[in-house]
C-alpha cells in the first residue's frame, strides 16, 4: 500500500446476524482504494469490530458508506449485550498509521462527525485526540450511563453533543467518532463460569484499580460458550505489551485455582506489541501473518 495508511476501526452493535454484518462489510469494499483487514463477530458482547485502512479520502469514504449501511439495519431498542454501547454505530475512531499525522487524523474524525450529524440528524460526541473538552478525551467518560442513560445525557448542557441535535433517537442512539493512537484489544478466556472471579481479574489488573498502566479490563460472561474472559484494551502496548497483560491475568487467575483457556485479539496488533514472544505464548493458538498490523502496510 502506497501513500498515508489511515486506519478506521468502526465497533457496531451488532453481533448476532451474521449475514447483516457481512453486508456492513460489502459496504466498507465498496469503496475503491480501501483494504478490510479483519472482522470480529462476538455474539455475547453483541458487537462486531472492523477494521479497514487506506488512503485518508477513500477511509472517510468508507466509513460514512458504513455508517448509512449501519443505520438502516439497527435498532437500538431491540439491542442487548455485555459490552457497553451508546448507538447503533458506537464508536468509530480513526487511527494515523504511516505518512499522516494525529492532526490529520483528528480533521477526518470532525469532518466524518459533521457529516454523520448533518445526514442523520443525529447526536455526535468526539473524543480522544478529536475531543473539544479535556473531559471528554476518555471514550470511557463520554459512553458513561450507555444508551439507556442517553437521554439523561443529552438533557445536561455540559454534555451536548459536539455536532447534532441534543435529542434521543431511540432506535440509533449517539455515535463516538475520535482519533487516537493504536490500541490493541484482547480478551483472554478463563476455565469456568465464574464471572466474580473474572471481574477480580479484572480489576487486579487495570491500571485504575492498581493494576498495570495504560490497561483497561472487565470481567465478562460469554453465556453462549459457557465461560468467562477478562476483556482488555491495551492503550499502548510500549507500555504494557500483551505478553505483560496475558501474564498478569494467568497469574492472578492461578492465584484463584483458575486455569486460562486462550487468548483473543479483536482486530489487529503491531508485531512490538508481542514483545518478542510468540503468538502461541499468549493463547493466540490459531493466529497467522494476517494478524499483524505490519502486513497491510
Amino acid at each position: 500500500m502506497e501513500g498515508p495508511v489511515l486506519e478506521c476501526v468502526p465497533n457496531v452493535s451488532e453481533g448476532q446476524d451474521r449475514e447483516t454484518v457481512a453486508a456492513f462489510g460489502r459496504a466498507i469494499t465498496r469503496i475503491p482504494g480501501v483494504r478490510l483487514a479483519s472482522v470480529h463477530i462476538d455474539p455475547d458482547h453483541h458487537r462486531s469490530v472492523f477494521t479497514f485502512l487506506g488512503a485518508p479520502e477513500a477511509v472517510q469514504a468508507a466509513a460514512l458508506t458504513l455508517a448509512r449501511a449501519v443505520f438502516a439495519q439497527v435498532d437500538m431498542q431491540a439491542h442487548q449485550g455485555i459490552h457497553p454501547r451508546l448507538g447503533a454505530l458506537d464508536a468509530l475512531p480513526f487511527v494515523p498509521l504511516r505518512g499522516i499525522g494525529m492532526a490529520e487524523a483528528t480533521g477526518v474524525a470532525r469532518a466524518v462527525a459533521a457529516r454523520l450529524a448533518e445526514d442523520h440528524q443525529l447526536p455526535v460526541y468526539l473524543y480522544g485526540a478529536a475531543a473539544t473538552a479535556p473531559e471528554r478525551r476518555s471514550l470511557l467518560a463520554v459512553r458513561a450511563g450507555q444508551y439507556e442513560g442517553l437521554p439523561t445525557r443529552l438533557a445536561d448542557p455540559s454534555w451536548r453533543p459536539d455536532f447534532g441535535p441534543a435529542r434521543f433517537d431511540p432506535r440509533l442512539g449517539a455515535v463516538l467518532v475520535g482519533a487516537r493512537d493504536i490500541l490493541v484489544a484482547y480478551n483472554v478466556w478463563l476455565e469456568g463460569d465464574d464471572l466474580a472471579a473474572a471481574r477480580a481479574i479484572a480489576r487486579a489488573v487495570r491500571e485504575s484499580a492498581g493494576g498495570l498502566p495504560a490497561l483497561q479490563a472487565l470481567g465478562a460472561r460469554l453465556a453462549r460458550r459457557g465461560i468467562v474472559q477478562v476483556a482488555m484494551n491495551l492503550l499502548d502496548y510500549r507500555v504494557t505489551s500483551l505478553p505483560q497483560a496475558f501474564d498478569a491475568v494467568r497469574a492472578e487467575a492461578a492465584r484463584r485455582g483458575i486455569g486460562v483457556r486462550r487468548g483473543e485479539l479483536v482486530g489487529l496488533a503491531p508485531r512490538a506489541a508481542f514483545a518478542g514472544r510468540s503468538p502461541e505464548s499468549v493463547g493466540l493458538v490459531d493466529f497467522g501473518e494476517a494478524g499483524y498490523l505490519e502486513a497491510y502496510l
